[in-house]
């Protein structure tokens, strides 16, 4: 389950070096924020060919999430806490589920929502999960808000997010459905690709003494990049 560490063993110089090269990170990836889009390369080829494309469209799926920092950063969030791979799954298979949902939704019924917005609420996400792992919200609000419905709920939006990506190919009629959920099972699969990283990482992370001592300041960086994706957005939606 999730556990907050007390702030009194923290120091403000941890916090600092954990912000400095995440910030760095999110103004180098600045101009992909502002993109929104899909490689021209990416573009050319499903505009050159019509018609069922199972392969490519998993590879574009697969693509998108393992460098879609945005996504990682909140599966980073939900995971920090979570110590057994059958709470990890349980929270996991939530977001799936959301992003699926409306990823799949939002093409086939032709919902178009404004891709700036949308990422914005995606960095929300982010900014979420952080205060969460931080328990903010039971310290303000006297209650701890329910973290699953949370994930599912913000899976959604996630979905939407996706969806906005596929919505830039002119796709083609003929075999839309099937390129669709093949798109959907390379996000999968680029999920789990990334999942397992984040995993790996966290379990040496976690095996130091210091894991506890920095998991402040780490939840305060991800709140950090939470706010600059959120920044970038709007940024671009008020500018676009």
């Amino acid at each position: 389950m999730h556990a907050s560490p007390s702030p009194q063993y923290f120091q403000q110089g941890t916090v600092l070096r954990a912000l400095l090269p995440t910030c760095l990170l999110l103004l180098a990836l600045a101009s992909e924020a502002f993109a929104h889009g899909v490689s021209a390369d990416d573009k050319a080829f499903i505009v050159q060919n019509s018609g069922m494309q199972l392969l490519p469209f998993i590879y574009l799926g697969a693509k998108h999430m393992v460098t879609g920092y945005d996504h990682l950063l909140f599966l980073f969030g939900v995971i920090f806490f979570l110590y057994r791979m059958r709470e990890v799954a349980s929270y996991v298979t939530l977001f799936a589920v959301g992003h699926s949902v409306t990823l799949i939704y939002g093409v086939l019924s032709g919902t178009h929502v404004n891709p700036y917005i949308v990422d914005a609420i995606i960095g929300l996400s982010v900014v979420y999960k952080a205060l969460d792992n931080l328990g903010a919200f039971k310290k303000v609000l006297g209650f701890q808000p329910n973290t699953k419905a949370a994930v599912l709920i913000f899976g959604f939006f996630h979905g939407f997010g996706l969806a906005t990506k596929l919505q830039e190919f002119a796709l083609s009629p003929d075999g839309l459905v099937p390129n669709i959920l093949a798109f959907n099972v390379g996000v999968e699969i680029g999920q789990m690709l990334a999942l397992g990283a984040i995993l790996i990482g966290m379990g040496f992370w976690r095996r130091l003494d210091t894991f506890r001592h920095h998991a402040f300041a780490a939840n305060v960086a991800l709140m950090t990049a939470g706010f600059v994706l959120i920044g970038f957005q709007l940024t671009g939606y008020f500018t676009s």
